[in-house]
Order: C-alpha cells, then sequence, then structure tokens
C-alpha cells in the first residue's frame, strides 16, 4: 500500500488541583493515511518529465486513484442533491412539498414541510405524526397569526391558502409557545428520550433547535431566523400552487452537488478518528479506575493504532462506504481503475456515480438536460440499464471545494444588504427588494439586487474574493443566490464587455510566449469560472464574431462541451447521435498503448498492439490529453462495397496478406504468481533444483534455482515453477530432515497449440516476509475470424472470413485495400 503516516501530539494533565503536572508526547502514531497519486502529499507532485522517468513512471499517467494492496483503486465521484437548498417537488400522491436536506459538521437531517388536503404539515422522523405548521410556529414563539402571514407575503391569496392551517392550530386550542411546545411534547418518538416531562419539554425545543431545519443557527434562544426561513419555504410552495413553473427540478445541474475523494475521505477519517478517540476513553478510564497500578500511566497505549489505517484500507478496497455517526451506508463507491487502454484510464477519472437506483425505470433523470451544455458530456453515458445516471465531467469542467464563508457575509453586509434581525415580516418582501440567500442561509434583503449582484462579480474579477463564488439574479423568486459551498460544477468563459471580448491580441501573444499563464488571465478578470445557476445571467457566445451587444461572456472553445473520451471522435457533429455514444464506449476498448511504462509494470492482463499508428486525422482534444504519444488502433485502407456473403450484419472481410504483415496484430500479457509460504509449525514451502531424466522434457524452461528463466518458450502443461510444501503443517516442528514434501509444482495451463514466452520474473517480499514470485507470460495474437474492429464513428463489426490478396479487389492504382465493408452497415443519416 502507499501511505503516509499520520503523527500526532498529546499532551496528559496529571495531579490534583493543587499540583498539576503536564506530560507532553510528540509525533505519536496513530494510524497510515492513503495517499493519492499525483496530490501534493505524493513523491511524483510537481516533478517534471525527465524525474518522472527517471522514476520509472509514466509522465501521462493522469493519477488520482490509491494503491491498496497493490491494486489501483479509483473512488468515484458521487451526485448528490444539493444540501442546505429549498426544493419545490410532489409526492407520489401528487401533494405539493418543500423539503431541505440539512448538512452541518455536527447533524444531518431532512425537513419536510407537505400539503394535504388545503393543509400545511411538518414532516419530520423525531415526531411520529405530521405536525401542523403552525403548531411549529408557535412552539418557536411565533404567536401571532397575522406576523406570520406577513412573513409568507401581502399577497391576498397567500392569505387565503393560509387559512386552513391557522384553523387547524386553533381547532387544537393552540394559541401560546407553551401550549404548542405541550402539544409536540406528545409527538416526540417515546422510545428516543425519557418519561419526566421536564426532560421531555427540553427535548423539543432541542429538537426544534437542533434537528429541525439544522442548518439554520439559532442563537441564545431566538428561533426568528429559524421562522423567516420556514415562511419562505410556505411562500415557495404557495407560488407553485398558483403556477406550476415555479416547481423545482431535481434533475437540474444547479440543484446538483459532486462528492470527490477529498470530502469522502475527510468525512470518513473524522468518523474513525471519533471513534478511536472515545474508544482510547474507555480504556483510559478501565485503567485510571484500577486502586493500584505498577507502571507510569502512558495515555498514548491506549490508542488502537490500526483502526484508522484498517478503516480506510477497508473501505477503499471493499468501496462500502460506512459512517456510523449519520447513518450512511453506501456499496460500489470504488473500483478498480481500467488499464485496457490509456483513454480508458482517463475516462474512469471523470465518470460520475449516480445515487439513483439503476434498476427504476424512469426518464426524467436520465434525459439530456439544457444545464449540463459544457458541464457534462452529452455522448458519454453507458448503454443499458445506467443509461443517463453515468455521466462524464466534460474538458473544462472544475468541481469547487468549500470556501471560507465568514468574509464573504460581512462583504454582503457591506455592500447594503440589510440584516434578518432588523426586518419585520412586513418589510421582507416589500417592493423592489429582493432577498439575500448565502450558501442556502438568509442574510436579508438588498434594495437594488442587480446593482449589488454587480458589485459582487467586480469584486470577483479583481480577486477580492474566491474565483469559484457565483451570483445568480433570481427575478422569479425575488432572490439573489450566493454560492460559495463545495461540488458544484463550474467552467471558465471569456469575459465580453458590450460583446467584445476582454482578451486582445496582445494577451494572446504573451500567453504563447510564456510571459502570462491561464491563472494571470484569472486574476486579471479576462476569465471566470461560471457555475449552472450563473450561466442563466449570462448571455453567452459560441464565437466572437457571433457577440451581440448584450454578450456577457464567450466560450473559449465550443469542443470543450464534450468530454475526453468524445472529444476523440472526428467531426462528431456529422454523425447520427447514438454513434457517438457507442464510440465513447469502444474508444475505451481500443487496444494500443496504455502508458510509457507499460513493460514494467506487473498487470494481471495487458493487451498491446504491435504496430500501433497515430491517426491521419487529430482533433484538437487528442493532443490535449497527448493521446497521440500513447496512441491506439491503425489507419486502415477500408474498401466501401460488397463482397462475398460474408460481410452481412456488419461483418468485415479482411485481407490475409495484410495479417501477415502485421495488420491488428497483438501482444497479451499475463501475470502468473506464487507465494513461499510460512507454517504455524516453523515450516514453509521450498523451491526444488529441476529434476534429470524422467519428467525432466517438462522443466526444461527452469534455471538451476528451480524457476523459469526470462526468454524461455513455454508450453501448455510445462512447469514453470518447481515447488515442493510440507505435508504436515500444523503438527509440532520437526528436525529438517524428517519433514515430508509433497510437491505443488506450478504448470502452465494455456490452450493446446499456444506458445507464450517467458517475458519477466519478479521475485520480492510481502508485507509478511513471504518470498513472493511473479512472472509475466506473454504471447503474440493475430486477427482471427470473430475478432472486433471499429471506425472511430461507433461502426463496429467482426471479422467475417479472411480472403487471399489474390482474391482481393483493387483500385485502378492498383491499391488493395486492408479490409472490406459493407455499404449496407452505414447507418443512414
Amino acid at each position: 500500500r502507499y501511505a503516509a503516516p499520520i503523527l500526532v501530539n498529546i499532551e496528559y494533565i496529571q495531579g490534583s488541583h493543587d499540583q498539576k503536572i503536564t506530560l507532553e508526547k510528540e509525533n505519536v502514531l496513530i494510524g497510515r493515511m492513503p495517499i493519492m497519486l499525483r496530490s501534493c502529499c505524493c513523491v511524483l507532485y510537481g516533478k517534471d518529465e525527465a524525474e518522472l522517468a527517471k522514476l520509472g513512471e509514466c509522465p501521462l499517467d493522469p493519477g488520482g486513484y490509491f494503491i491498496i494492496k497493490g491494486t489501483e483503486k479509483v473512488l468515484l465521484i458521487q451526485e448528490q442533491l444539493s444540501k442546505n437548498r429549498i426544493i419545490i417537488d410532489t409526492d407520489k400522491k401528487g401533494n405539493i412539498n418543500a423539503s431541505v436536506t440539512s448538512s452541518t459538521e455536527a447533524t444531518k437531517s431532512k425537513t419536510v414541510i407537505v400539503m394535504e388536503k388545503g393543509k400545511m404539515y411538518l414532516s419530520l422522523n423525531q415526531f411520529s405524526k405530521q405536525v401542523p405548521i403552525m403548531v411549529v410556529m408557535k412552539a418557536m414563539g411565533m404567536e401571532s397569526d397575522q406576523e406570520v402571514v406577513q412573513m409568507v407575503g401581502r399577497d391576498p391569496r397567500f392569505g387565503y391558502l393560509l387559512l386552513p392551517s391557522i384553523e387547524e392550530s386553533a381547532s387544537h386550542n393552540i394559541y401560546t409557545q407553551q401550549q404548542a411546545l405541550d402539544y409536540l411534547e406528545t409527538l416526540v418518538k417515546k422510545p428516543m428520550y425519557f418519561n419526566s416531562s421536564s426532560e421531555k419539554e427540553g427535548k423539543v425545543l432541542a429538537i426544534l433547535q437542533d434537528v429541525f431545519l439544522a442548518n439554520v443557527p439559532v442563537g441564545r434562544n431566538n428561533f426568528r431566523p429559524k421562522c423567516l426561513y420556514v415562511a419562505v419555504m410556505l411562500r415557495r410552495m404557495l407560488e407553485a400552487m398558483l403556477n406550476k413553473d415555479a416547481m423545482d427540478d431535481k434533475d437540474y445541474v444547479g440543484n446538483k452537488r459532486l462528492e470527490l475523494s477529498g470530502q469522502l475521505i475527510s468525512l470518513l477519517f473524522e468518523d474513525l478518528f471519533k471513534t478511536m478517540i472515545s474508544e482510547a476513553k474507555k480504556s483510559a478510564d478501565n485503567v485510571l479506575a484500577k486502586p493500584s497500578r505498577s507502571s507510569r500511566f502512558d495515555f498514548s497505549h491506549q490508542i488502537v493504532k490500526d483502526s484508522i489505517t484498517v478503516g480506510l484500507e477497508r473501505t477503499l478496497s471493499t468501496g462500502n462506504f460506512d459512517v456510523k455517526r449519520f447513518k450512511m451506508h453506501r456499496k460500489g463507491m470504488t473500483q478498480v481503475l481500467q488499464r485496457l487502454s490509456f483513454i480508458g484510464s482517463l475516462g474512469h477519472m471523470t465518470r460520475i456515480s449516480p445515487q439513483f437506483e439503476k434498476s427504476r425505470k424512469v426518464s426524467g433523470p436520465r434525459a439530456l438536460q439544457p444545464s449540463q451544455w459544457g458541464m457534462l458530456c452529452p455522448c458519454d453515458t453507458p448503454e443499458g440499464e445506467s443509461c443517463g445516471l453515468v455521466k462524464n465531467l466534460a474538458l473544462m469542467t472544475h468541481v469547487t471545494t468549500d470556501e471560507e464563508e465568514a468574509p464573504i457575509k460581512s462583504l454582503c453586509y457591506s455592500l447594503g444588504v440589510e440584516d434578518l434581525e432588523l426586518l419585520s415580516g412586513e418589510e421582507l418582501h416589500s417592493r423592489n427588494s429582493f432577498l439575500v440567500i448565502f450558501n442556502g442561509l438568509i442574510l436579508g434583503k438588498h434594495r437594488r439586487p442587480q446593482r449589488f449582484a454587480d458589485a459582487m462579480r467586480r469584486l470577483r474579477r479583481a480577486g477580492k474574493v474566491g474565483e469559484f463564488m457565483s451570483v445568480f439574479v433570481n427575478e422569479k423568486q425575488r432572490c439573489v443566490y450566493i454560492a460559495s459551498d463545495g461540488g458544484r460544477v463550474c467552467r471558465p468563459l471569456v469575459v465580453a464587455d458590450k460583446g467584445i471580448s476582454r482578451i486582445k491580441n496582445h494577451h494572446m501573444k504573451e500567453l504563447a510566449d510564456g510571459v502570462r499563464t491561464f491563472d494571470d488571465f484569472l486574476r486579471d478578470g479576462l476569465i471566470e469560472y461560471l457555475d449552472v445557476n450563473e450561466e442563466n445571467n449570462a448571455l453567452i457566445a459560441l464565437y466572437e464574431n457571433e457577440a451581440m451587444p448584450d454578450t456577457t461572456h464567450i466560450e473559449i472553445e465550443p469542443f470543450t462541451i464534450l468530454g475526453v473520451c468524445a472529444g476523440l471522435i472526428p467531426y462528431p457533429h456529422h454523425n447520427q447521435s447514438p454513434r457517438n455514444t457507442y464510440q465513447c464506449a469502444m474508444g475505451k476498448q481500443a487496444m494500443g498503448n496504455i502508458a510509457h511504462n507499460q513493460l514494467n509494470r506487473m498487470d494481471s492482463l495487458l493487451y498491446l498492439l504491435v504496430y500501433p499508428q497515430k491517426p491521419l486525422l487529430k482533433t484538437r482534444t487528442i493532443e490535449l490529453v497527448r493521446y497521440d504519444d500513447l496512441g491506439a488502433g491503425q489507419n486502415a485502407i477500408v474498401a466501401v462495397m460488397s463482397y462475398s456473403g460474408y460481410d452481412i450484419e456488419d461483418a468485415i472481410v479482411m485481407n490475409k496478406s495484410s495479417l501477415d504483415r502485421g495488420f491488428g496484430r497483438c501482444i497479451v500479457m499475463k501475470k502468473y504468481a506464487t507465494v513461499m509460504q510460512k507454517y504455524q509449525n516453523d515450516t514453509q514451502d521450498r523451491i526444488l533444483r529441476p529434476e534429470k531424466g524422467a519428467g525432466g522434457e517438462r522443466m526444461q524452461i527452469l534455471d538451476d534455482d528451480g524457476i523459469a528463466a526470462p526468454g524461455e518458450t513455454i508450453r501448455p502443461n510445462d512447469i514453470y515453477i518447481n515447488k515442493e510444501s510440507p505435508v504436515d503443517t500444523k503438527g509440532s516442528a520437526k528436525g529438517l530432515q524428517d519433514i515430508k514434501f509433497r510437491s505443488t509444482r506450478q504448470t502452465y495451463k494455456g490452450p493446446e497449440g499456444e506458445f507464450c514466452v517467458v517475458d519477466r520474473v519478479a521475485i520480492s517480499n510481502d508485507k509478511s516476509s513471504q518470498m513472493c514470485i511473479k512472472f509475466i507470460f506473454r504471447h503474440t495474437r493475430r486477427p482471427e475470424v470473430g475478432d472486433k474492429f471499429s471506425s472511430r464513428h461507433g461502426q463496429k463489426g467482426v471479422c467475417g472470413t479472411i480472403v487471399q490478396q489474390d482474391d482481393f479487389p483493387f483500385s485502378e492504382r492498383g491499391i488493395c485495400p486492408d479490409l472490406i465493408m459493407n455499404p449496407h452497415g452505414f447507418p443512414r443519416y
């Protein structure tokens, strides 16, 4: 495994109040953290190509994976609904509801306000049944119904729609905060809390404070911000009732967040660390409880050193993600990195795994969303049950990380945002003023929203706030949304003033000369990152010459809307849409090279093309991802014509002479391994010298040490390691002469008539000091009937027959094709 030690300093205060002794212990190992390759902690970080080559690493390897127990593991990008945001949706019965999934460092909870038969109810796990929302408002100190109606909005239709909920509260005879709390006490789930009423009353307030809308903080029992938040939720629900267009779309990319390995591992580490601390605490308490102790107490001895290491490794090797604190249980989070081809590895890094069940046959989440433009690849998605659910990032997509909130909050107040605490319910929705919502939290309102948004954008372009902060003015909801949270997808665009690009010719010359970099463009406000929401406030031109006076941004390059795999397709806009999707799947299977150090790697299975070629026609993406340095595939001379009956249904007729010359020839490398085991009774496996005489022909390839020699040709049933194991592995230890051995020779079990070459032999030790011997067997194969070939446009077909060149057609210049394709196999446009 590739991991770094986690070291801590322990401070232990010993003694009573009168005399205290502080004992310190530095650099105590508490576990090991797996390191992501090419991250800032990795030894390969910041190395140039020459240094990487010296270390035996491929300079084109993207990194981004972990090495666990000798295998390369990728923690897939996880797609989730955004946290701390109000989502207006309908349930199965067609009732409108407003839901907020709250996520703070301490708690995670889901709050749902649902409308049934014209009345509003709160649905929360801690209550045994749905609670009337007006009762909850009264329990939080909002006793006046008129004030609630004012908070929701002055539209008379809102008051009319709220009337049934107000009447229901009165029907339960609840008019004061104490009556509301007493009523809620009866609904708290019984097993969770004690039976004494004072304990219960405190728990109701604790639920309202810590669980209900956990993302809205409550200071000094001041529930007013929570009441205002509920009022905004109610207003959004009522607007959706009056106008169906006000509903939120769960599949809209702006309502989604992507979780990357950093966030997932930090969540897991925090859980493991807190578990380790609590166990160490219990252990220390047990030791200190003993009246007499022979040795001096040392807290570092109470720490279980491998609990964090084992927990992290188990998650990365099995893919089962368990966080006990938040009751999170997910499966299939990690996968073994695909090394079939270089482009397969790159595609695997950008893959997004959904939280949605693949078995559910719904079209909504699978459909191509307009909001995916430029953020997610429109072509690269698998066929079958995960179609449209598993997606891939586009070329220039950036996933944001969390930024510090306090400076942005104080900046908003400086720019004229009126604090929520100072506003009455009447003033909240006054004319010409918009609410300002920052990361799902209502800060206050602003009387000139457009001016405020422009000021924030100017500060971002000047580099005064983070470049990934987004400002979005929503005219329909009368809100200004500011976001600086992690997991949003955004992409860079060229800033335009009145349709004229800020990037001039001298800027481009400085970039080409290496005087300026992309980061300089970002710092100078020539380029800025926009997320999906802010794109709604922008008018983006594809090309500079198409810009109009209203244009705010210009695309850097239109081809960047595609992902890595789709970017390899030449002229994709001339293809029928599904053909691009097929090619994205098949491009990852193309045989060629996987890395510059491919002949030094010990992969279980490796396919290499003997004569890979550069394509005659390249796209810009091929050059950007350096795919032409590690090419796959060959340039073939193709005749499009009907020839014999062996080319029906996309079958291909191949030229035997082309195959003889090496067309499509490949090398297959397979790994075979054996371990020299040590047993309980101190016996262990051994390797013997090859025998002479009887059975000796099967041992011809063995060296004097009993291991196959590199470069030897190996046939089926040949022995490649002459190993013996002790018969008795559990009994008491005996002298070396008394130990009986049985033969556990390993033979090559390949297909009859197939000859391999022993390419490499590596001898090493595993972590328990047992000798481990690995062999790589190399076999060359040529194309045969039934092998799959494909062009770069999803035109796949199998080899139907192989014909002598004498029987092949030729052109007037005498050019003979390598293969013949049936014209009926070409899709009709």
